[in-house]
């Protein structure tokens, strides 16, 4: 399994059993900072099918309607999640705390709220966890924003926001049980449930930002663009390379078009097989590239 799989697969048990708990608190209590967060958890429970459904779908083999593959089915579902994280828990978060804040109601029991609350930490602690770990690895000796922005596999760094902006949510809904207890004021309820709903507004607004790049088409990484150009200069049949032109058509499928000037003295018959040794090494130099297009530029008189 892979290791962004096994990201999503922990989080959603997490955000389930989370969701859960959290729904029943808000059933017994009343209070609308703990209804918002169960929400927030169903909806990345929901956002985890969607991940899974997107990695399922981009194994699909390419076919005479789709001949690059499915590959970017991934960015979609990604985006998809983006979209939901907005509408349905940001929409509803912030629904709930304006009629909370305005109609404030006792929140009776205050104690299963703590109880969930520090439950659901531990619970989404180990999940954020989990998705931290998997992104150090993947972001190697990149920094943080670096990596999110150049990264071309979203599901990793859409769990880590969404478990990341639920850790977040958690304190302020912790905070807003706790104020309205001490200081009798209701209204810090729904305050607390309209701060979470700006959260999720805010990580999904990042989140679309990030996957729309990848949806449109984003390039390959400068380095990876470098070290195709390097490959072509190395082969003493190539005089120049005149432009390298890449895709990322999945998380692990780069498109290269490559543009280059062949020395004078080769022949027509030797110029397909320099192609296809182009071709092959840019394979075996980086397993991401899958497929090669060679164009063939006349030198300049």
């Amino acid at each position: 399994m892979s290791g962004s799989k096994k990201v999503v697969i922990a989080a959603m048990a997490g955000n389930l059993l989370i969701a859960v708990t959290k729904f029943v608190a808000a059933v017994i209590t009343g209070s609308s900072a703990m209804l918002s967060e169960g929400i927030h958890s169903l909806v990345d429970t929901g956002n985890g099918v969607l991940l899974l459904h997107g990695m399922k779908r981009a194994k699909t083999p390419a076919n005479e309607r789709f001949p690059f593959g499915h590959g970017k089915e991934v960015y979609f579902w990604a985006f998809a999640v983006a979209v939901l994280i907005f509408a349905l828990g940001a929409g509803i978060s912030l629904y709930e705390g304006v009629v909370h804040l305005f109609h404030p109601e006792p929140i009776s029991n205050p104690l299963i709220n703590y109880i969930v609350l520090g439950l659901a930490m531990v619970f989404e602690g180990t999940a954020w966890t989990i998705a931290l770990k998997e992104f150090r690895r993947t972001k190697g000796g990149r920094g943080y924003l670096e990596a999110i922005s150049r990264g071309k596999d979203p599901t990793t760094f859409v769990v880590l926001f969404e478990d990341s902006a639920a850790m977040l949510g958690l304190l302020v809904a912790l905070l807003g049980v706790l104020l309205s207890q001490v200081t009798g004021l209701l209204w810090f309820d729904g305050l607390a449930s309209i701060i979470i709903g700006l959260i999720l507004a805010g990580t999904a607004c990042w989140l679309a930002y990030e996957t729309k790049g990848l949806l449109i088409g984003e390039a390959a990484n400068p380095k990876v663009v470098a070290g195709i150009r390097r490959a072509a200069l190395s082969m003493p049949s190539i005089e120049a390379v005149n432009e390298v032109l890449t895709m990322h058509m999945g998380p692990d499928y780069i498109l290269v078009n490559i543009s280059v000037t062949f020395s004078p003295s080769l022949g027509t018959q030797r110029l397909e097989g320099v192609i296809a040794e182009l071709d092959r090494t840019l394979k075996a130099q980086d397993p991401r590239i899958q497929r090669v297009f060679v164009e063939a530029e006349a030198t300049a008189p």
